[in-house]
């Protein structure tokens, strides 16, 4: 049998940042009241997510990549993530983020806090003369609640013999965390999981996550959650 592996997915905005970058960004550049409506129609299934960042990016006027850089590098990053990310590597632990957000600034917060190495899947955001345009290279027909589909990363970067944990806070994150063994959650996702009855470790910061995995480092088997299990299994079924 082959050695268990304990493969980590993270959110990006309001998660490993102390503001989401995207929203943020719509109440800088944009019109806030019209954001707000546009986003509420997405968290009510009425439009999917790429629908959603193509309203929201037509509400922005005149926005250069310039600008838009002194803005991003005014975003921090989360209390305890640098601990986190060396935590990660001692002890060998894959850590991939997995964002709906944009790759144009998680590769700015990256680079200026030394992440470089960190992989990431995210859409994709270009600055063009008719201002800033999003593509989305992960998004998922079947699957329309995120443009960039985490079901499908966490699927394709783990087996099922790997050990699977999910960090996040948001509505993006309600899918991915349906297929992992253990979840973080706060804020929004922390209710969803209330809700639906996951079982989840409430976290303030990534010290507090640290603390939460170490145990697990001990364990020569790890439990796995059954109602995970099955849910990917039953993707694989439809593969």
């Amino acid at each position: 049998m082959r050695e268990q592996k304990i493969k980590i997915f993270c959110d990006f905005d309001g998660t490993i940042t102390t503001k989401d970058v995207g929203e943020h960004m719509f109440l800088e550049f944009g019109n806030s009241e019209k954001a707000y409506e546009i986003f509420q129609r997405w968290v009510n299934k009425e439009i999917d997510s790429t629908q959603e960042w193509r309203e929201l990016l037509n509400l922005i006027k005149d926005l250069t990549a310039d600008k838009f850089n002194q803005f991003i590098d005014t975003i921090e990053i989360g209390y305890g993530f640098k601990e986190f990310v060396q935590f990660c590597n001692e002890n060998n632990l894959e850590l991939i983020v997995l964002s709906d957000g944009m790759d144009f600034y998680i590769n700015r917060i990256f680079e200026k806090n030394g992440f470089n190495q960190i992989k990431f899947f995210s859409n994709k955001l270009v600055f063009t003369e008719r201002g800033p345009q999003a593509s989305f290279p992960h998004s998922d027909e079947e699957c329309s609640d995120c443009g960039n589909c985490k079901r499908n990363h966490i699927i394709e970067n783990s087996s099922d013999e790997d050990v699977t944990i999910y960090i996040g806070d948001g509505y993006s994150d309600t899918c991915p965390v349906q297929y992992v063994d253990y979840v973080f959650a706060k804020k929004t996702l922390l209710k969803f999981c209330e809700k639906e009855r996951i079982s989840y470790y409430p976290f303030k910061n990534f010290k507090d996550i640290i603390k939460r995995i170490e145990p697990l480092l001990e364990k020569k088997k790890i439990k796995k959650r059954h109602q995970a299990e099955l849910k990917r299994k039953a993707v694989y079924a439809q593969g």
